[in-house]
């Protein structure tokens, strides 16, 4: 009993600690050689799961569930093109108090577009737009 204690304070102390903070240590570095334009979509923030979609001329739908954060990059030498990310949490951890979720796309390293939401309704957020060199 006495050592069902010490464990029972440790995953009671790990229950109440929230997630507040997400850092992406590996950013994709652009590769502007030979005219490549570099496309990263990020998605972060403290839900357990989300389904995040993206798309591109050049590789279509792409449709996940995965854990967060995620990125994914991709290189092409158009000078110009649609694309959209979309992220829609599905499950955030009990002891998270305030959520928050944030979706990126970066073009040759810079901001693009950007949108972000903070409560419990699941809600899908979305950025688009035509990217012109």
């Amino acid at each position: 009993m006495r050592k069902l204690i010490p464990a029972l304070a440790l995953l009671l102390f790990s229950l109440s600690c929230d997630r507040d903070e997400i850092t992406i240590n590996n950013p994709i570095v652009p590769d502007n050689t030979a005219g490549k334009n570099t496309i990263e979509f990020r998605v972060s923030g403290n839900p357990v799961l989300a389904r995040i979609r993206h798309s591109t001329p050049v590789d279509g739908l792409t449709f996940v569930n995965t854990a967060l954060p995620y990125v994914i990059g991709m290189s092409t030498t158009q000078t110009n093109m649609f694309l959209s990310l979309e992220a829609t949490p599905t499950q955030y951890p009990f002891s998270v108090t305030i959520p928050y979720m944030q979706v990126q796309i970066f073009v040759n390293g810079n901001l693009f577009r950007e949108a972000s939401s903070s409560d419990f309704s699941l809600n899908t957020i979305s950025v688009s737009g035509t990217w012109r060199k």
